[in-house]
């Protein structure tokens, strides 16, 4: 490229101090040509201004000063750039030294105004690659599946394209909890035009215990049902709904609520019978697996329910 744009980096985050240090120090070692800034954004906590610097890569410290949680967390540190595009990682993550030279000219090289790339999920030890098989991402896609290796630290995008409300806008700030609110900015993103998607897996992804959401199930019941009354394009597609009502089924379980749960699974089943949600939630309400059980198999081979 004759001319790299300028990238501002957001890692928002909440009490994870070793973590956060591994993460940024991937992002400024980046192997980027053009100018490169990052926001680390403090939520709910005291922030560390030491982290703070202006050598080499600079780094901007602030606390969140918009609706407590990620979302509002992430828009914090977008307003507070002033760069031409936005790129997310959040603080467990770490990208290839690599991600961002890769990624900025499949941007550019369109009209698009979001990116993605593929991961690499690290839990307990063992890395898996998630790959998409696809360059281009659309809402037909994302209604389908949520399609979880479109993960929210490989988002890049054009910042101008977040901060004006008639294009893509801001992050999602009422999703409960702060949860699926990247699905939905994925979704608000692909019906103004598809997304790019550099299908190499140039991010890790801890997942387990580390998450501040992984167990917290009446919440991710709550995120699901506020996609579903946001995006009718789920509940118009079979199998994108059946898999949404399949992990309601399998959350309600998880809390114990029975009768939610043998409601969501009967919807799951009416929308897609071959739907394999629906035979996790029923193992668990007749106690035969514990939820929690069969997501630490599953994230061993780089899945979720």
């Amino acid at each position: 490229m004759s001319e790299w744009p300028s990238v501002g980096v957001v890692i928002p985050t909440r009490n994870r101090p070793e973590l956060l240090r591994q993460a940024l120090a991937a992002v400024r070692a980046q192997d980027y040509p053009g100018q490169l800034r990052v926001v680390v954004a403090f939520d709910q906590t005291e922030p560390d201004l030491l982290l703070a610097t202006t050598e080499g890569v600079p780094v901007m410290v602030i606390s969140n000063w918009r609706a407590p949680g990620l979302a509002g967390t992430r828009n914090s540190g977008i307003l507070a750039l002033d760069t031409e595009l936005v790129a997310f990682c959040d603080d467990d993550d770490e990208w290839a030294p690599d991600k961002l030279r890769t990624q900025v000219p499949a941007l550019t090289a369109s009209t698009a105004e979001f990116a993605t790339c593929a991961i690499a999920v690290s839990f307990q030890g063992k890395v898996t690659p998630r790959l998409a098989g696809m360059a281009s991402v659309g809402v037909a896609e994302l209604a389908r599946s949520r399609m979880a290796m479109l993960h929210s630290s490989t988002f890049l995008m054009r910042r101008s394209a977040l901060v004006e409300s008639d294009r893509i806008g801001l992050v999602a700030e009422d999703a409960p909890g702060s949860q699926n609110e990247d699905w939905d900015l994925l979704l608000r993103a692909a019906r103004r035009h598809p997304i790019v998607h550099v299908d190499e897996p140039l991010v890790r992804v801890l997942w387990g215990r580390s998450s501040h959401y992984a167990y917290e199930y009446q919440t991710k019941i709550s995120s699901l049902r506020w996609m579903m009354e946001r995006h009718p394009e789920i509940r118009g597609c079979p199998p994108g709904a059946a898999r949404v009502y399949g992990q309601l089924a399998c959350w309600s379980a998880a809390t114990g609520n029975r009768a939610e749960a043998w409601k969501w699974t009967r919807e799951a089943v009416r929308a897609n019978w071959r739907e394999p949600r629906t035979a996790i939630a029923v193992a668990a309400m007749t106690g035969a697996v514990k939820v929690e059980n069969v997501l630490s198999t599953l994230h061993r081979y780089g899945r979720g329910i």
